[in-house]
């Protein structure tokens, strides 16, 4: 199916039908992409009221509880130990603090609570730590969610055991694309994680970065990936690159915002019972643009000061534009 033919039937087609796809091509995603603007959320906004209240966003904080120092080489990483990022290296943090900021995110109205280390992945010393903070926080009544790395087989079972409700595992990008972003590692070592985590019984938060140079076919591709999974992530995080003086990519050239709202509107219609998150790179989009954004699908946003290392709107002006918006929170 060429491309052209490919939105040529996308356009004629129910929105339900193209949302009820058991699998995508590149080419057909590619066609989303290539529909005019206002078709494209239009279509994106159709299939996220048939599975959503279109008004209803889930509101997410994320803690970096051990800062810097990762062996990896991930080029848009500031935590990479193989980059001058001017990053401040800390411990695994101690289980109240963890618990005491938890707290102040539910607070603020967060229902899930995200803990990122900054690991290849965890030793069996510190294990026991994390897992003290998932008990820690559910027993807060909020959803928990870890970021950790890579995951073997018994650390997944004990996550699971401790009350983890997501693990965070980003693919990062499409697949013929992830050599020029990483090397230390393969996709397969990261499909692996994902794979313990479905079979320890976890919800599987994964997601990407757009804006590293991969060009729209690659963005196709890394939806594709994701929305052809057994079963998709429950989560599917799109990050915005954040460039990062000192990384690889410090220099990348910016995403055109319409590309990313695109994005977001190809990530709903292909994973139509997913949450869709706008995540890392919200500090710099105008609320006009966030505003397209959940029109485009978006339900779920990182809520606070920061995103890891990164910064993130002000939870009061996300109070202000929830309101100007008149969206709720879940």
């Amino acid at each position: 199916m060429t491309m052209t033919s490919a939105c040529r039937n996308l356009d004629t087609q129910p929105a339900a039908h193209a949302a009820d796809r058991r699998k995508w091509t590149v080419a057909e995603a590619e066609a989303l992409f290539e529909l005019p603007f206002m078709d494209l959320v239009f279509r994106a906004q159709q299939v996220h009221r048939e599975h959503f209240d279109p008004n209803a966003v889930q509101r997410s904080t994320l803690l970096s509880i051990k800062t810097g120092g990762c062996s990896e080489d991930c080029s848009y990483c500031s935590q990479s130990a193989r980059y001058r990022t001017g990053l401040d290296r800390q411990q695994l943090m101690a289980v109240a603090e963890v618990v005491e900021k938890a707290k102040a995110a539910k607070a603020k109205g967060a229902s899930r609570f995200c803990m990122g280390a900054a690991w290849k992945g965890p030793k069996e010393r510190e294990m026991e730590t994390v897992l003290a903070m998932v008990r820690e926080v559910k027993a807060l009544g909020m959803e928990t969610c870890v970021t950790l790395g890579m995951l073997k087989g018994e650390q997944a079972q004990q996550l699971k055991d401790a009350g983890l409700d997501y693990y965070n595992h980003n693919v990062d990008t499409a697949p013929e694309y992830y050599d020029k972003v990483i090397t230390t590692h393969t996709l397969a070592d990261r499909l692996d994680t994902l794979d313990q985590v479905r079979n320890a019984g976890i919800n599987v938060c994964s997601g990407g970065i757009i804006g590293m140079g991969e060009g729209r076919s690659g963005r196709a591709g890394l939806l594709v990936q994701l929305a052809n999974m057994d079963r998709p992530p429950e989560s599917v995080p799109i990050n915005n690159l954040v460039a990062i003086p000192g990384t690889p990519l410090a220099d990348a050239e910016k995403l055109d915002p319409f590309e990313f709202v695109r994005t977001i509107a190809a990530a709903r219609i292909m994973m139509p019972g997913s949450f869709v998150r706008l995540s890392a790179g919200r500090e710099q989009m105008s609320d006009e643009m966030q505003a397209l954004c959940f029109m485009a699908g978006a339900n779920s946003i990182f809520y606070g000061d920061r995103l890891l290392t990164t910064d993130n709107p002000e939870a009061d002006r996300d109070e202000t534009l929830f309101a100007r918006l008149g969206l709720r929170p879940i």
